[in-house]
């Protein structure tokens, strides 16, 4: 919770893919809060008002996963939620055009996701959840010490400057900093 609140506010990119972790863990869990407690929130090295908060906090996570029937996989509704508002963003980014280098980077990852999408049966889903997907394997394999091609590497590196350029006219956007021309 304490990490997500701080992500939340300067990296919407990792906080989105924090959230998905924080899902696969709770499922790990069996959704069961008490086991959640003792393995996670009772060692947290807190206050006993913030693990109380962070108790309640995934306490909240699994009524919703329960409520929106995501126990087994899928997302939380105010996870995808953020991810149409950030394809709904990089929407306007690119058909503004204000930053060039903004779209040359999406430009040039373009290949990488047509691939991505063709190993995904030419799945119906947007650019920009193609590139969080392929991020959040990549953790996955990292976190199982998968070995990954140095391609895959290139690809993951590539996908993630764009995911920072992403990130970065979100958050000016969202502060004031940066708008789209009016024309």
């Amino acid at each position: 919770m304490f990490i997500a609140h701080k992500l939340k506010k300067g990296n919407i990119c990792e906080y989105l893919l924090y959230m998905w972790q924080i899902e696969d863990l709770i499922r790990a869990f069996k959704l069961d809060i008490d086991a959640i407690n003792m393995q996670i929130i009772a060692p947290y090295p807190a206050t006993d008002a913030e693990r109380k908060s962070l108790y309640e906090w995934y306490e909240s996570l699994i009524e919703m996963m329960r409520h929106e029937n995501i126990q087994q996989n899928g997302h939380l509704q105010l996870n995808n939620n953020i991810l149409s508002e950030l394809n709904e963003f990089h929407t306007l980014m690119l058909k503004s055009g204000n930053e060039a280098g903004y779209n040359a980077k999406f430009y040039h990852i373009v290949p990488l996701i047509t691939q991505l999408r063709n190993q995904q049966l030419n799945s119906p889903i947007s650019d920009i959840e193609i590139c969080f997907n392929f991020q959040y394997a990549i953790m996955l394999l990292r976190m199982k010490k998968t070995e990954i091609t140095p391609e895959t590497l290139q690809a993951q590196s590539e996908i993630s400057k764009f995911m920072v350029l992403l990130n970065k006219y979100f958050q000016l956007h969202k502060t004031g900093e940066f708008s789209f021309d009016e024309d």
